[in-house]
């Protein structure tokens, strides 16, 4: 007797939308499985914050004792980095970044994600083609506007902590404390440096969009490899079904790994963005 059972689908790159017509027409074309996704999420997060502050006590209880130590953690790390004198301003921003992403890939390894949708009855089970649940770092679009957004903040703040010259000085200004004749003759390598760095400064948010991106669809294509492992060996039902559930139990504690280590990534650049563009007028206090 054929076993039927539910077969996760490889990640397209685009996020279909979960809303379609009898024809499979999708309308609302916006609202897509990953901003679904992203709506779980970021509804989650909000319920456990409410629940661990909405009765503080002095001695706090499990839920408000690990959001007070995550919140410190966050906090020290971030203002060693950005310095005291920026910390204030930016740590609920890269805070809830990486607290979002984290969730979200982790989020990602839960049982239905990827195998509950729509699709068709294959030869080996329910093949799933257009699934409801999809990872929202797994989507290039989510990741380019996380990044988007933290680029419009940095540079609101680079320009209101050291001012619009002091900006541009520090970009294209000749380096080194050099005066006279030399600095005359470095002004264009300065000016040519300056451009580069403009350069460089407008592709950070391709840089850390693709690289959250990459890695979270690589791990979930790497995971629907496994789990598909013994379909593609074309190998009994029943062998199939257990390859599927045993085969991808490491590959999954790895993903609990790099889901951790890319939020972490994105958090800590964009901190080091920061203290780059924001610390200079410190320096030169002294």
């Amino acid at each position: 007797m054929l076993s039927i059972y539910f077969i996760a689908s490889a990640l397209s790159l685009d996020a279909p939308s979960i809303f379609t017509d009898e024809k499979g027409i999708p309308f609302f074309d916006w609202f897509s499985n990953s901003i679904f996704v992203s709506s779980i999420v970021a509804g989650l997060i909000i319920w456990f914050a409410r629940k661990a502050t909405r009765q503080m006590t002095i001695v706090p209880g499990p839920t408000q004792n690990f959001f007070e130590a995550l919140v410190h953690g966050l906090y020290e790390m971030l203002e060693g980095i950005v310095g005291t004198h920026m910390i204030a301003r930016v740590f609920s921003l890269l805070s809830t970044l990486f607290i979002f992403i984290i969730v979200s890939n982790w989020f990602g390894l839960l049982p239905g994600v990827g195998s509950i949708g729509w699709g068709h009855m294959g030869v080996h089970g329910f093949e799933v083609s257009a699934p409801l649940l999809r990872p929202a770092t797994a989507d290039l679009n989510m990741t380019l506007a996380m990044s988007a957004v933290f680029m419009v903040f940095w540079l609101y703040w680079s320009l209101t902590e050291v001012g619009v010259k002091n900006f541009f000085v520090h970009i294209f200004g000749v380096k080194g404390g050099l005066s006279g004749i030399m600095a005359l003759v470095l002004i264009p390598i300065f000016l040519f440096v300056g451009l580069i760095e403009i350069i460089s400064m407008a592709f950070r948010p391709v840089s850390l969009s693709l690289r959250l991106f990459g890695n979270v669809f690589a791990g979930e294509t790497l995971l629907t490899s496994m789990i598909t492992l013994g379909k593609q060996l074309q190998l009994p039902d029943w062998a199939s079904y257990l390859m599927s559930v045993s085969i991808p139990i490491p590959f999954y504690f790895l993903e609990l790994l790099v889901g951790l280590l890319q939020a972490a990534v994105f958090m800590l650049l964009c901190a080091v963005y920061i203290q780059l563009s924001t610390s200079h007028d410190e320096e030169e206090s002294h």
